[in-house]
């Protein structure tokens, strides 16, 4: 095995960074903030891919495709959401290129090809969608419109980082078009709800459901709902978010239906999404010094087998012995893999999965055949036992559900150790320094305060949680009379 990876502790930035390289989920491309993502990697992301599409498919929403170029009157049309995605948009304005006539074998753009309307790379898909929609929507009976995309989008970032934060990514967009604005609202809170269960249930990671604030809200909607997680470091990690957009993009793109009265309005619309950010996600909240811990759900081999033998003889009794064992497994749905490759002894092939998260391991010898035994290590605590042969699916079942159901706990129990009340403003700067997380605190529901806050101490708002009960206080910085608190933390 390579050096020693950074310690989480000491410096937890280096330790993810090395993961997602040495795990062989991601690495650096040619392109400067653009990412190149492994096999591995991809394999998880496809798992949260299916995953997530079903339950997309489960809700009642279709997938198609919309093109990746925005003219940019489009892009213009709806203010907000135009000047939200400036900074960050990458424009084409020419479709050809030739040779350099001052520098051989070089090429410049053809000034001859240059686009009578600039085109944006899409930074998100609302303002094509929505013309798309415009031809799709005449009546009452066309709505709903749940549609999904997965798609890559473009967001020219200054500072990226793997998975969390990157010039190009992969993820998915629902966009839907409504009849009413209850309809939406409905179903911005479904796929809130879909995001929430997806996040907890499969990948092990506890989230706070709640709004985002005016300031945080995305370019163009009238409400936000997210879901925030907390890592291994204490600072927060948006994990998906669901956007009321109201009528603004009907009204930016003349989107209007005749209703059962016979009345023109308005449509009303939704956007929601998640990205391969879940991927950063699950490394920071899961993952240890040795390497990945991933939760059996995503994992894409979730049992590896390892023999350990002197002799090709020994080697082929264990191999009839680990097909019907593999045989079984499959028949469950279980994944697993195999590895009598003879390249790496048997420690080096311990070490090389525990990197990459694989839950259960076994490791089978020649004394272990005799025995009716096999050795049985889990990922998330580091357990070993030997267990009978006899009933070993129904133990490895078992034992991938317990692992599932301990990394959310685990990680839930650590959220909960680093959730403070505060209602001081300089014991809010200490503990923001001091043990980071998340913190609860009044906030007197300006904007104005909320900058301050975020300029003096680097924590924003995350969200309103859902569950916030009421509570008459004073907020931290001005005094100032608040009803509730809000989640604030340091965030990626």
């Amino acid at each position: 095995m390579a050096n020693a990876i950074p310690s989480r502790s000491e410096n937890y930035s280096e330790w993810y960074n090395e993961i997602v390289k040495r795990a062989d989920l991601a690495e650096n491309s040619a392109v400067r903030g653009c990412m190149v993502i492994k096999p591995y990697g991809y394999s998880i992301w496809e798992k949260m891919q299916r995953a997530l599409d079903d339950m997309f498919k489960e809700t009642g929403h279709t997938n198609a495709y919309f093109p990746l170029f925005v003219p940019k009157s489009l892009f213009e049309a709806e203010e907000k959401n135009a000047e939200g995605f400036a900074k960050e948009c990458a424009v084409v304005t020419h479709y050809r290129l030739k040779a350099d006539p001052n520098k051989p074998g070089k090429l410049i753009a053809d000034p001859d090809s240059k686009l009578e309307e600039e085109l944006i790379v899409r930074p998100t898909s609302e303002a094509v969608i929505w013309n798309t929609y415009k031809n799709w929507i005449q009546s009452y009976r066309n709505l709903p419109i749940l549609i999904n995309q997965w798609a890559n989008v473009v967001r020219w970032e200054m500072r990226t980082r793997l998975f969390l934060r990157t010039a190009e990514f992969l993820w998915q967009e629902g966009h839907t078009a409504h009849a009413t604005s209850d309809e939406a609202m409905a179903e911005t809170r479904q796929m809130l709800e879909v995001y929430a269960r997806f996040a907890e249930e499969w990948m092990g990671v506890p989230v706070i459901k709640g709004y985002k604030t005016p300031n945080e809200r995305f370019a163009g909607a009238e409400e936000t709902l997210c879901i925030e997680a907390m890592m291994q470091d204490g600072k927060a990690l948006q994990a998906g978010t669901s956007h009321f957009l109201g009528q603004n993009f009907a009204k930016a793109f003349d989107v209007k239906f005749q209703s059962k009265a016979g009345v023109l309005e308005y449509v009303w619309g939704t956007s929601w999404g998640v990205s391969t950010r879940l991927m950063g996600a699950l490394v920071m909240a899961h993952s240890d010094d040795a390497g990945l811990i991933l939760p059996p759900k995503l994992a894409p081999i979730q049992v590896v087998i390892v023999p350990i033998y002197r002799n090709d003889e020994q080697l082929a009794q264990i191999s009839d012995k680990v097909k019907e064992i593999m045989g079984e497994l499959r028949k469950k749905g279980i994944s697993v893999k195999f590895d009598d490759s003879d390249a790496n002894k048997p420690g080096w092939k311990f070490a090389e999965y525990e990197l990459r998260g694989v839950p259960v391991r076994l490791a089978m010898g020649a004394r272990d055949l005799e025995n009716g035994t096999v050795e049985v290590a889990r990922r998330d605590t580091k357990e070993k036992n030997t267990v009978a042969l006899e009933g070993i699916v129904a133990y490895i079942e078992e034992l991938l559900t317990d692992i599932q159901q301990n990394i959310y706990k685990r990680a839930l129990a650590f959220r909960e150790s680093n959730t403070y009340k505060v209602d001081d403003y300089e014991e809010f700067k200490r503990m923001l320094d001091e043990k980071g997380g998340f913190i609860l605190a009044h906030w007197d529901g300006t904007s104005e305060t909320e900058e301050k806050i975020k300029e003096e101490t680097k924590a924003t708002i995350r969200c309103i949680p859902f569950d916030a009960p009421r509570e008459e206080g004073k907020c931290i910085l001005t005094g100032k009379p608040s009803s509730q608190r809000v989640l604030f933390a340091r965030a990626y």
